[in-house]
């Protein structure tokens, strides 16, 4: 007889690891933590230059998943990439930038890359609409290889950032003209601070219900779970520990015991500290702790 397969079994969690030590080595640190999914960066998130992969890089990194049964993985983008921007060079160098992450990741077998939208730099929301969906169309036709799905991150609303509102994701996403190419990635700290609560079961239902109803549960392939360091609607992108900052335990216990989002994977970007206290340890112990079997 089958043993029955609970939600902590099969609900598929972990945490953003460094590539410091390579990029086959994270697999092997979400291993060591329990982990059935991860997040990483495939180069250097704060400079324009580019990692080339060598084929040893492909090979380790393909080995290293078989090896640990890590499939659900996400790649972040460079924080530099603004879409919406609105000189010529850093359209260029963001579009540029994008297409080397979309490639680098299809070559190593990652099914998702997380992209912030972008900015529209005081020019408008939908200027910057505009402009984010044409480079998008662009790149998809450009890269017809490639096979990691792009999925654009919710924004906490910080000056003239795009994607805080369902709505202006929903726009992005209906323009795009192959919408097998794109997703959502899905960050619990940047909702609450642009306005969504969670913490209440009435606060958290009305929420994942006006995101179903404007984006699409079938659109949502990525969750980042982060605490709140600012109130509600502060709309200030400050992460913290699970259970320490605004949104609360509860608010984490509804989306871990939510049977529409048990099998879409789960990682934390919680600071990581200064070595002395393994905070990543903490976050999951506390989120599995959460999920009721």
């Amino acid at each position: 007889m089958k043993r029955k397969m609970h939600t902590k079994d099969t609900q598929p969690l972990g945490a953003h690891f460094s590539i410091a030590k390579g990029l086959a080595n994270a697999l092997y640190t979400a291993q060591s933590y329990g982990c059935t999914a991860l997040q990483i960066f495939t180069k250097n998130a704060s400079t324009w230059k580019e990692r080339q992969l060598l084929q040893q890089d492909i090979e380790s990194f393909a080995r290293a998943r078989r090896e640990t049964g890590i499939t659900a993985i996400a790649a972040h983008t460079a924080y530099l990439i603004n879409l919406a921007a609105v000189t010529k060079k850093k359209q260029a160098l963001s579009c540029e930038a994008l297409k080397a992450e979309m490639v680098r990741s299809s070559a190593l077998d990652i099914p998702f890359v997380v992209l912030h939208p972008g900015s529209h730099m005081n020019a408008g929301q939908a200027s910057g609409i505009q402009k984010i969906t044409g480079h998008l169309n662009a790149l998809f036709a450009q890269t017809p290889e490639v096979t990691s799905r792009l999925l654009l991150e919710t924004t906490a609303g910080q000056g003239s950032g795009i994607g805080h509102t369902f709505e202006q994701l929903a726009q992005i996403l209906d323009r795009i003209e192959d919408p097998n190419r794109a997703g959502v990635c899905l960050d619990t700290c940047h909702i609450y601070a642009a306005g969504y609560d969670l913490r209440t079961p009435s606060a958290y239902a009305r929420t994942m219900q006006a995101f179903d109803d404007i984006i699409g549960f079938d659109r949502l392939y990525f969750i980042h779970l982060n605490d709140a360091l600012k109130p509600l609607g502060s709309r200030v992108d400050r992460h913290t520990h699970i259970g320490k900052g605004h949104i609360g335990l509860e608010g984490f216990a509804h989306m871990m015991n939510d049977p529409r989002l048990a099998r879409i994977p789960k990682v934390v970007e919680t600071p990581k500290g200064n070595g002395n206290t393994d905070f990543d340890k903490i976050n999951l112990d506390r989120l599995r702790g959460l999920i009721r079997t």
